[in-house]
């Protein structure tokens, strides 16, 4: 049987790697991992060339040098990382305000929108994305109603029959962990965090959701912290 063709867009962190694993026998994937300037874009590359090379799918770099010189978001920029304590990641105002300076404009509306690209071109029926629900607590473009929004527009938009699968979008990253172990994805290969250093920092938001998701789930972090 041949299987639908689809385009994960795989930034090799946890959601996105679960996410691809998820789809990993229904579809025919192809992943995109793009470099932005961002502080990890060495250890995300890495990371999802190795989580493709796991799942054996084609990967792909796309270079986006001009969206790192546009605003000055914590992550392509020198601004100082917003570092939280565990009991900070439910405050939602504190967290609005931390999301703020990592934000980088109009990110996932450029990421999808060039996975559109990939998609018409290679005839691929699906985009594969990792937005959930606890990110878009404080991101509104990983969450449900954006996710919906997108898929009218691409129904409208584009003249092939492209969808956009979000798997986790009524996730938490709790619950997206037990999934990964549920289908197999490759969670050692994954790396989430914003600084870039070689083992994870530990200590920034993206880091203490993580730590928090694999000790609620009762399952070991295959990944090094260094705090």
């Amino acid at each position: 049987m041949v299987k639908t063709k689809a385009i994960s867009v795989l930034s090799g962190g946890l959601d996105s790697t679960v996410a691809t694993a998820y789809y990993k026998k229904q579809y025919e994937i192809e992943a995109i991992t793009f470099n932005y300037g961002q502080r990890s874009s060495r250890n995300e590359i890495l990371s999802a060339q190795a989580i493709c090379n796991k799942l054996n799918i084609k990967h792909n770099i796309i270079e986006l040098p001009w969206l790192q010189n546009l605003g000055s978001s914590a992550l392509t920029s020198s601004e100082a990382m917003p570092e939280l304590e565990m009991d900070e990641l439910d405050d939602k105002e504190f967290c609005t305000e931390t999301a703020r300076k990592v934000w980088v404009p109009g990110r996932n509306i450029v990421f999808t929108a060039i996975a559109t690209s990939y998609a018409e071109a290679l005839m691929a029926e699906k985009i594969i994305v990792g937005w959930d629900l606890e990110e878009a607590t404080t991101f509104p473009d990983n969450s449900r109603e954006f996710l919906d929004a997108f898929n009218q527009l691409l129904r409208i938009g584009s003249i092939y029959d492209v969808e956009i699968e979000a798997p986790l979008i009524d996730k938490n990253k709790e619950e997206i962990v037990k999934l990964g172990i549920e289908v197999n994805a490759p969670l050692e290969l994954s790396y989430s965090c914003y600084q870039g250093s070689e083992e994870h920092c530990g200590v920034c938001e993206s880091c203490m959701r993580r730590k928090r998701a694999f000790k609620n789930a009762g399952i070991t972090d295959p990944v090094k912290y260094m705090k």
